[in-house]
């Protein structure tokens, strides 16, 4: 026969330990005992105390019989009885009548027993389908008394009207943004957690809202439900469809505080305050220069990666991006959009403009830190202060020959490639360089006697 566990042994071998554990469990079979009492003690009172609210409320009149302990009984019962019928036992929140809690209950049963018959959609309570029959009929009671807009309910005229107030109730406990809506801070702290649950199945991409997973998911199926009725133009979000629609009514809301320069969307405004509080948020990890814009960053990458994602069609030269394709088309087609309203010359871009005016104004605002000579442009001080440092930075490939400024250097390759591009027209001669043409030409002009 084997022996008995060594626990068992441990509680049999002590008797003195056996009977500290009884007493143990006689303590708390008490404490469990009182509990109770004090339990039914509660009970009593609550039981005592709604007996006298409905003596109170049944307070004998003179000349009125009083009510018998049996029938005083059964109104409190029935109070009782109606007080457990209005409290839902899912979740144990209470109501003050039976139909607050029947409309409850569809929120654990699903159930959704108001439908609409234009669309379909249904709704656990019948004010929700009025509301909605709203979108289908554009019937919008409730007025704004502050700019005259319209909504389908109280609540959106009272959500809007913060508009007005700049009350924005609630705060975002990272960052202290507030907002007007608290379905906004939701969506806005999912970007200090990094949470983004909406997921596409086309290709991947994740969303912090549902809506933007939906407004995305129409660049794959192509559909775009939201049409300008000015000039038929289609979008695939109301949003971007009135964003559009500004263009047309030429409402710019957003004003800057600084330059009183407006726009017609906050956010363009925003970005525009960066000029002049010059924050620059994006740095290239490569170079560390700054930007005001994630765009101009990634423009920017395309220096470091070597990419020129845009080609001429006429001549072939690629451009990082499209802004520089568009300006070296007028090469091609001769346009200078640009005059000069004090000599008529026409400029093929605005910079060119603007440096060709500093030739009537006479500023020259850069300074050379070695001298006191000035230039008109950057370009001009750098090849300058050259003179200063020494420096050569353009080395010739056919001998060791550097120079300080690259056109010295095109002058001085003439030599080695035989290149004569500049042609008398009076005689066909050729020259490597326009000022010996210059020269030549002076053969022409002298008068013969």
């Amino acid at each position: 026969m084997s022996d008995p566990e060594p626990c068992r042994m441990k509680h049999t071998e002590d008797p003195e330990e056996l009977r500290d554990l009884m007493e143990v469990e006689e303590e708390s079979e008490e404490l469990s005992e009182v509990k109770e009492e004090s339990e039914e003690l509660s009970e009593v009172k609550e039981e005592s105390e709604e007996l006298s609210e409905v003596k109170e409320e049944h307070h004998v009149k003179p000349g009125e019989k009083p009510l018998s302990r049996s029938k005083t009984k059964n109104i409190f019962l029935k109070k009782r009885r109606a007080k457990k019928s209005t409290t839902c036992t899912q979740c144990g929140k209470s109501f003050t009548c039976k139909q607050g809690l029947e409309h409850h209950m569809r929120v654990h049963t699903g159930e959704k027993p108001f439908k609409c018959d234009q669309c379909g959609k249904r709704f656990k309570c019948k004010q929700g389908l009025e509301h909605h029959l709203r979108v289908h009929t554009g019937e919008k009671p409730f007025k704004c008394d502050q700019c005259g807009k319209r909504f389908r309910c109280k609540q959106n005229r009272q959500i809007h009207m913060r508009v007005h107030t700049g009350e924005r109730p609630y705060t975002c406990d990272q960052c202290r943004k507030s907002f007007k809506q608290k379905v906004h801070l939701d969506v806005h702290m999912k970007i200090h957690t990094g949470e983004k649950s909406y997921a596409c199945n086309q290709c991947g991409k994740s969303f912090t809202t549902k809506q933007s997973l939906e407004c995305h998911m129409r660049l794959h199926t192509g559909d775009k439900s939201f049409a300008c009725n000015q000039c038929g133009k289609s979008f695939t979000s109301k949003q971007n469809l009135e964003r559009h629609m500004r263009l047309h009514t030429g409402e710019k809301s957003y004003a800057c505080d600084k330059c009183k320069k407006s726009y017609s969307e906050k956010q363009t405004l925003d970005l525009h305050m960066r000029i002049h509080t010059g924050e620059k948020p994006f740095m290239c990890d490569q170079c560390e220069k700054r930007f005001s814009k994630k765009k101009y960053l990634k423009l920017h990458m395309r220096v470091h990666t070597g990419e020129r994602p845009v080609t001429c069609d006429q001549c072939g030269k690629s451009f990082t991006h499209k802004k520089s394709l568009k300006r070296h088309m007028r090469i091609h087609t001769g346009e200078k959009p640009y005059g000069c309203d004090q000599c008529g010359k026409s400029f093929a871009h605005s910079s060119s403009l603007n440096l060709h005016m500093r030739i009537h104004t006479g500023e020259k605002p850069y300074k050379c830190s070695h001298c006191d000579k000035r230039f008109s442009q950057s370009g001009h001080l750098k090849s300058h202060e050259r003179i200063h440092t020494g420096e050569k930075p353009y080395k010739c490939s056919h001998c060791d020959k550097r120079f300080s400024r690259s056109a010295s250097l095109k002058r001085h390759e003439t030599i080695h490639i035989r290149e004569k591009p500049h042609t008398c027209d009076q005689c066909g001669t050729t020259f490597s360089f326009k000022s010996h043409l210059k020269i030549h030409m002076k053969i022409h002009t002298v008068e013969k006697p």
